[in-house]
């Protein structure tokens, strides 16, 4: 499979991408904190930092954000 360009890349710190990964995997901010080491108030943090840079309103948007569909998500 060829290498495919970081879709994060320039929107997103290297922690937020770490975050964003599970988010796309479907985890929970308890089940990202327990991944990543950190409490879950950290990972929520993460959570609505990436939320506001990708301009979305829900974590279930972030998928279609990262399939493709980069179109601000109203609900």
């Amino acid at each position: 499979e060829p290498h495919r360009p970081d879709p994060w890349r320039g929107r997103l710190t290297q922690r937020e991408r770490d975050v964003a990964d599970l988010l796309v995997r479907g985890l929970t901010n308890r089940q990202i904190a327990a991944e990543l080491v950190v409490t879950e108030q950290t990972a929520e943090t993460h959570v609505k930092r990436i939320l506001r840079k990708l301009d979305l309103n829900s974590r279930h948007h972030v998928r279609a954000w990262l399939e493709g569909d980069r179109r601000p998500r109203l609900g």
